[in-house]
């Protein structure tokens, strides 16, 4: 019970930061007839990710100061490796931590504790640990989360556990761990944790996106919802594609997710396909915020529909 109140009486920040952690490189290790202690390491070039989490749980951890180990490798060059660990004292903190996280020795998922705590926070510090990101050419490709210590059915329910919290689409690849493949849905989850990244993880970060396009006015196809009875293509959704500006504000403001995110949820329910020529300002706005969400240009034009209800055929 003690152990217990011990993690009540923390904060909501640090419940959030641990799971994170937990999640990701964390461990609570435990030799026969002693209590348990709580750890995690990450290499040399890690230093000052792991620092600032030293910094950041030790308020409630009884953590000892990082410290540099050194370990022979023949398959590296050096012939060994740097990394720093950080471990803590024993508390009953640390103890109720393993009863909750283990059984029989193995790590398992608490998913009670991140119903309750799992925090946007959480899922910044899982990815800083165990995250990988793929771009190719500026062009976001995939978000691994290296969750291959898990069981698959722990995954599948990580995978619902996201899906709900934050709408965001992981899938299970063929090595156990949860990857993340629409472009859309990379840009919001970056979105979402770059407020809690760590100056040291910006290279887990997208690079800076080419804002600036060189095209011309072009014929493509959009794919929009039959109920918009569009007489007109490439005059009207022209005419809907200038009210774009206006989502691009919102976009530069920084509340682009928080007003759109429910919509977007929604978008391409029986679409029919329209042929049209899209003038060249039109498609720079389109391009534009294509770029910086992710988004396909169909779904940008259903938004702009969307956003403008006073359209007389929505």
């Amino acid at each position: 019970m003690d152990s217990e109140k011990s993690w009540i009486d923390t904060s909501s920040f640090f419940k959030a930061q641990v799971i994170g952690k937990l999640l990701g490189d964390g461990c609570l290790t435990k030799q026969e007839g002693r209590k348990p202690r709580f750890q995690f390491i990450h290499s040399a070039k890690d230093y000052e990710w792991n620092i600032h989490c030293f910094h950041s749980l030790k308020t409630y951890l009884p953590l000892n100061p990082p410290k540099l180990r050194k370990i022979k490798d023949v398959r590296l060059r050096k012939g060994y490796s740097l990394s720093h660990y950080t471990q803590s004292k024993t508390s009953s903190l640390v103890t109720f931590l393993r009863n909750t996280w283990y059984q029989d020795n193995k790590k398992l998922i608490p998913f009670d504790m991140l119903y309750k705590y799992f925090t946007v926070e959480s899922l910044a510090w899982w990815y800083m640990d165990d995250g990988h990101f793929k771009q190719k050419n500026g062009v976001p490709l995939k978000i691994i989360l290296s969750t291959d210590n898990f069981s698959r059915l722990e995954n599948k329910q990580l995978i619902k556990f996201l899906s709900s919290k934050f709408y965001l689409s992981f899938r299970l690849d063929n090595q156990n761990r949860i990857i993340l493949y629409d472009q859309y849905q990379i840009h919001y989850f970056f979105h979402l944790i770059t407020p809690f990244t760590h100056v040291s993880m910006h290279r887990k970060m997208p690079n800076r996106f080419n804002h600036s396009f060189d095209i011309k006015a072009k014929r493509t196809t959009l794919y929009l919802p039959k109920q918009l009875e569009i007489k007109k293509p490439t005059k009207e959704i022209n005419e809907m594609l200038v009210k774009l500006d206006n989502l691009i504000k919102i976009y530069k403001s920084g509340l682009f997710y928080e007003k759109y995110i429910s919509k977007i949820q929604q978008l391409q329910i029986e679409p029919k396909p329209y042929q049209i020529i899209v003038s060249q300002s039109n498609l720079k706005r389109l391009y534009f915020l294509n770029n910086v969400t992710g988004l396909s240009l169909s779904g940008i034009t259903e938004l702009s529909f969307q956003e403008n209800l006073s359209h007389p055929r929505f």
